[in-house]
């Protein structure tokens, strides 16, 4: 077994005996033991009582996070002619058709958040097979095959966050950033989980909402009561 550094342990030892705790808690505790020398992603990480392998059990949305995630998001987008200069007007980083796809194919892959009009999709859905695991498919479910480009490229750069169920049920994303003040990483925490309890779909029986957890990217995480977590 590694040993574990004096950093690794004494964060550990911060963390024993702390679960179920309030939102605030775990917030101040993740905050207070960060002692890397980078700007920590703070995470979530969320067990759902679903099963995403049924389609009506799929828990998926997009959330606009009331303080942004501290994260430089790059755009793609397939469009052409006026919704291509829109595109480009909005800020989206790449914006092609026939010669995105060819570079997508070839393994490059330089975007966070893929976005298309309609008429794209047909070129567009020739990539599932490399956009899909890397859950960058566009999909008008969460407003990423839409004709107002610019809207959707401007919610993309100022902090929306999609969500999916993977496999197991468990939904994870990154609400902010270490630096983020106390408040700011509660109020985008309980953005995230309120629009989560939101989606749940029809299939789901018995708890939706099992176990949540926080955590930044180097540290330990700590369970959050799920009572407190949920406020709607």
């Amino acid at each position: 077994m590694a040993k574990l550094g004096k950093r690794t342990r004494a964060a550990r030892e911060a963390f024993a005996g702390k679960e179920d705790v309030t939102v605030e808690e775990a917030v101040a505790l993740i905050k207070g033991n960060s002692k890397v020398k980078f700007d920590e992603t703070v995470e979530i990480a969320m067990n759902l009582g679903v099963d995403p392998r049924h389609a009506d059990q799929m828990v998926r949305g997009v959330v606009g996070l009331p303080n942004g995630t501290g994260k430089t998001v790059r755009v793609a987008v397939f469009a052409r002619g006026p919704k291509a200069e829109e595109a480009e007007k909005a800020g989206a980083d790449i914006v092609g058709a026939e010669d995105l796809m060819e570079t997508v194919q070839s393994g490059k892959i330089e975007f966070d958040r893929c976005i298309a009009t309609p008429d794209m999709m047909p070129i567009v859905g020739r990539l599932g097979k490399v956009l899909g695991p890397r859950n960058l498919m566009p999909n008008p479910k969460v407003g990423t095959v839409t004709m107002d480009v610019e809207a959707a490229v401007k919610a993309a750069k100022g902090g929306e966050v999609q969500f999916k169920a993977e496999k197991g049920g468990v939904v994870h994303a990154g609400v902010g950033k270490m630096s983020f003040d106390e408040g700011k990483l509660v109020e985008n925490i309980r953005a995230f989980v309120s629009a989560v309890s939101r989606a749940k779909p029809s299939g789901s029986k018995g708890t939706y909402m099992k176990k949540i957890a926080l955590s930044s990217t180097m540290g330990p995480g700590v369970t959050v009561s799920v009572d407190n977590a949920v406020t709607e």
